[in-house]
This record gives C-alpha cells, sequence and structure tokens, in this order.
C-alpha cells in the first residue's frame, strides 16, 4: 500500500485576489492597514464594533452600499445605491467621518459631495472597482485626441456613469458633460443629445448600448465601442464620425458573467419565473430578461411584487441573497440568475476586521485610511455631478 503525495497545487494570483489574500497592482490601490487588524475568528468583533460606534456617536456616520456582506450591512446608519449614499453623506454635515463601506470611487464621490471639515473613511484601501479602474485619465485623454483627430471632438458631450474615478468625472465636467446613475441614465442621455451630436458614454459599455438602443431608440449600428488597448481605440476615423454613441470598452465583472444561458436555463427549472436583470448586463441578456433596472427599481420591484410569485435577478450575489432571506416570509421565491456563485470580490473587502479596525482607529482619535480628491480635480468633478443633480 503506498501513502498518498500531497497535490503540489499552488493558489494562482486570480484565486488569491478573489480569496482577499493578495492585492492587483494595476486595480488597487493598496491593502495594508498601518496597526494590527482583528482576527476574523474573534469572537468578539460584533461587540467591538458596537463598542467603538457608541464611543464615537454623533461623530461617525456609517454607509453600506447593498452589495455589502451582511456582517457590514448591520452597522451601516443607511444603505443604498453609490450616489444615494453619498447625497446621504452630504445630508449629515455634523458627521465628522464618513466610513463608506463600499469601493473606493464611491468614497471619492463622498469626499466632493461633503464639507472640508468631514472626513471620508474607507476601511479597506483595496476596495476598488474594476469597472472604474479600465478607464485611466490618461486613456481618456488620448481618446478625446482621437476624436479631435477625426474632426468630431466638438460634437461630442461626455456622459460618464458614476461608477467612475473623480479624475473621469472631473474630465467630464471639464468637457462639458454630465455624469448619470443607472436609474437616471436616459434623462443624461436625452440631455446629452440636446447639447450635441455624439455621445462619449463612459466606462461601462453595458448600459450606455442598453440604454441608447432599449431607452432611446437607437440602433446596434449607432453604437461603436472605443477600445483604449487599441491604436485609435480600433476604430476608424469614418467609423467614429458615423456613430451616436462611442462606447468605452469597460464592463462590471459581476454583471457581464450573466448570459441568455442563464436566462434560458432559469426559465426551464423554474416555470412562471420573472427574469429581473441590471441594465449593466450585456445587451442580448437584457433583450431576453422580463424587466431590467437599477439596484433600487430591483428592490422596490420585489417590494411590490405579489406573494407566491418568483424571480430570477441578475446583480450581485450578496443583495440577491439579502432580498430572498427578506421576502421569504411573503412566500416570494427568489432565486440568483446564474449557478455559478459571483460577489463583488473588491467590493467583500470590507469585512467585519477591517469596519472594526476603522471605527476603534477613529475612536482612539486615530484618523485612518481617508479618501481626499484634490482641489482641481473636486472642482471639475463637482461640476459634473451638479448637471445631473440639475437633471430634469
Amino acid at each position: 500500500m503506498t501513502t498518498a503525495q500531497p497535490l503540489d497545487v499552488q493558489p494562482t494570483p486570480l484565486a488569491l485576489l478573489l480569496l482577499g489574500r493578495e492585492a492587483d497592482p494595476r486595480s488597487e490601490r493598496g491593502v495594508e492597514c498601518p496597526g494590527d487588524l482583528p482576527s476574523p475568528s474573534d469572537p468578539d468583533l460584533v461587540a467591538r464594533a458596537c463598542a467603538a460606534k457608541e464611543r464615537l456617536g454623533d461623530r461617525v456616520f456609517v454607509l453600506g452600499h447593498h452589495y455589502q456582506r451582511d456582517e457590514v450591512i448591520q452597522f451601516a446608519d443607511v444603505t443604498g445605491d453609490s450616489f444615494k449614499l453619498a447625497r446621504d453623506a452630504a445630508a449629515r454635515p455634523e458627521a465628522e467621518y464618513i466610513v463608506f463601506c463600499g469601493v473606493h470611487f464611491m468614497a471619492e464621490s463622498a469626499d466632493i459631495l461633503t464639507t472640508d471639515a468631514q472626513a471620508v473613511v474607507l476601511p479597506d484601501l483595496a476596495a476598488g472597482c474594476s469597472m472604474a479602474d479600465m478607464a485611466t485619465a490618461e486613456q481618456v485623454a488620448e481618446c478625446w485626441d482621437v476624436l479631435t483627430d477625426a474632426g468630431i471632438a466638438d460634437q461630442v458631450v461626455p456622459v460618464s456613469y458614476m461608477n467612475s474615478s473623480a479624475d473621469i468625472k472631473a474630465f467630464t465636467g471639464r468637457h462639458g458633460g454630465t455624469i448619470c446613475t443607472s436609474s437616471n441614465a436616459k434623462r443624461a442621455l436625452e440631455w446629452a443629445v440636446e447639447q450635441g451630436e455624439k455621445i462619449l458614454f463612459l466606462p461601462d459599455q453595458h448600459l450606455g448600448r442598453n440604454t441608447a438602443v432599449r431607452d432611446m431608440g437607437m440602433s446596434l449600428e449607432d453604437c461603436v465601442v472605443y477600445n483604449p488597448h487599441k491604436p485609435n481605440g480600433g476604430l476608424t476615423a469614418e467609423q467614429l464620425r458615423d456613430a451616436k454613441m462611442i462606447l468605452w470598452r469597460g464592463h462590471c465583472s459581476v454583471h457581464g458573467r450573466f448570459s441568455v444561458e442563464s436566462v434560458e436555463d432559469v426559465r426551464a427549472r423554474i416555470p412562471g419565473v420573472n427574469v429581473l436583470v441590471h441594465p449593466e448586463c450585456k445587451h442580448e441578456v437584457v433583450a431576453a430578461a422580463d424587466y431590467v433596472g437599477s439596484t433600487e427599481y430591483i428592490i422596490k420591484a420585489l417590494e411590490a411584487a405579489p406573494p407566491g410569485s418568483k424571480w430570477a435577478i441578475g446583480t450581485e450575489l450578496n443583495l440577491v441573497r439579502r432580498l430572498a432571506n427578506r421576502f421569504a416570509a411573503e412566500d416570494k421565491e427568489i432565486v440568483f440568475l446564474d449557478k455559478t456563485v459571483c460577489f463583488c470580490s473588491t467590493m467583500n473587502r470590507i469585512d467585519l476586521p477591517h469596519l472594526v479596525w476603522t471605527l476603534e482607529s477613529l475612536a482612539d482619535g486615530k484618523l485612518v485610511n481617508r479618501i481626499e480628491v484634490d482641489p482641481e480635480t473636486e472642482k471639475f468633478a463637482k461640476l459634473a455631478l451638479e448637471r445631473m443633480l440639475a437633471l430634469p
């Protein structure tokens, strides 16, 4: 009888990233805490978080994005999508510390909209957003040069999704554009069409395409995709001149996973199911779904759904699971659209140990992980955000 030898298997960098044990230097901003991070197995984590939050009192305001873990959400003073939370932060000028349990671009937006006297804190600086990181300031400036060389820059109005860095929001503000959310993307595009002949939509190609074709009546042929990793975006000057929508080649790593096969499979498994997906999904998935809408739309649709109804939801798993538990007592069957478990890996970096470390540090008078947008960037990013707020 021979003894089995252990397999010489080493975890890949991607596996370590998804497990939260490594960082991707190309898209993340660091993971080290300047102090001792509590152990995830510490049985007193919840009590420690409660005690630190109580010590801080009204000096701290904790924001929790819908995609956060339940262990973190329980300590949020408000929950919501990225823009709602940034506005909630701005509505609490008395709070000295804004602890944003979300990702980096969300904390930047909160810093832009809050006062200089407030400090916005991100519990883990590695909580980035792969979509936001798909458009850098240098790449977008190069794209504008390409549009200028094609003779159309003066016809183009940039519209940037809220899920973008402060640098991209500032670029948008400088060039006469506006920001949008998944809830008001149609209104933003309608406004942009009134300002110019063409739209540069950053950084999520799927939201841009779905809004243009599904909501604005454009055709797929009206849209081209600008790839920042190819010369001239992989497009000819003629293609740029003929296009109405110039879509940046970016996407959400979670919503981009859903497929038409996922929709067909869940319909076969659950007769009578309603398929409800986020507009960050691919165009063919949106076309195959019964309902399409933002995170807030998804929540409201399930709140209004009749008892006994069945729903397959195409968005981040933490939220879907929370909604399934919430509405189980009302006999609403809610399942995740795909068979494969898919959390937002960077959003999930905000865990209870990081939150405890953050709250205890603040309670001890140590400001940690502050997110600050420089004044020049803030000026033009705020201009783009204010244009959005002024939309009818």
